[in-house]
């Protein structure tokens, strides 16, 4: 059994035990989940209070949904959609008001893997291998990524970063793996563009 099999499958019987009243299985799930989606809310809303906050409020639906959870999809695709929207609604709100966004390609992908940021876009960039990944060109990176849409940057985020399948994306952001494909071909297509056009 693969280790994503033994996750979903541990994930039925805590929710399970939680349906049947055992509150501590909910303790549980939230231990297990916590980091991953904190890590994934903090990359697309980069400021570490409101990440926190949507974290705190996603696993509170959560214990508030998951009495009518039908388990069709894993729990944790149900987690991330539900982290997904709080993040978007928070994220459309700071739009509105024109808060001031910025991004550190410094940091590191997640609480589980410490490779910087920049790392993960220079390699999908398809860079020739003699040019060496410079300062300027990580800016440059971070500086396309702001200029890209929300749903453009979104889905680059949950492919490259969280590294999820397309069949996830898609049920996360609740679109056809059709369109999911098509979206992050746009996406790294608009990504590249603007870096070029940067350079120039």
């Amino acid at each position: 059994m693969s280790s994503k099999a033994q996750e979903v499958a541990l994930d039925r019987l805590l929710v399970d035990r939680f349906k049947n009243g055992d509150e501590t299985a909910f303790n549980e799930m939230v231990s297990r989940h916590w980091d991953r989606i904190y890590g994934m809310v903090h990359q697309l809303l980069r400021n570490q209070q409101d990440a926190e906050e949507v974290t705190q409020d996603a696993f509170i639906r959560a214990h508030r949904g998951l009495v009518n959870f039908r388990g069709d999809s894993a729990f944790s695709t149900w987690l991330y959609q539900i982290a997904t929207n709080l993040a978007r609604n928070r994220y459309w709100y700071w739009w509105r008001r024109k808060r001031d966004k910025t991004v550190s390609f410094d940091q590191p992908v997640s609480a589980d893997n410490d490779t910087p940021l920049s790392e993960v876009f220079a390699t999908e960039m398809e860079t020739p291998g003699d040019i060496t990944v410079t300062r300027e060109f990580v800016d440059r990176i971070a500086e396309g990524m702001e200029k890209l849409s929300p749903k453009h940057r979104e889905i680059l985020i949950l492919r490259n970063v969280k590294n999820m399948a397309y069949e996830e994306i898609a049920e996360v952001l609740g679109i056809s793996v059709g369109t999911v494909k098509s979206r992050i071909a746009r996406a790294r297509e608009g990504l590249r563009a603007l870096i070029e056009e940067d350079a120039t």
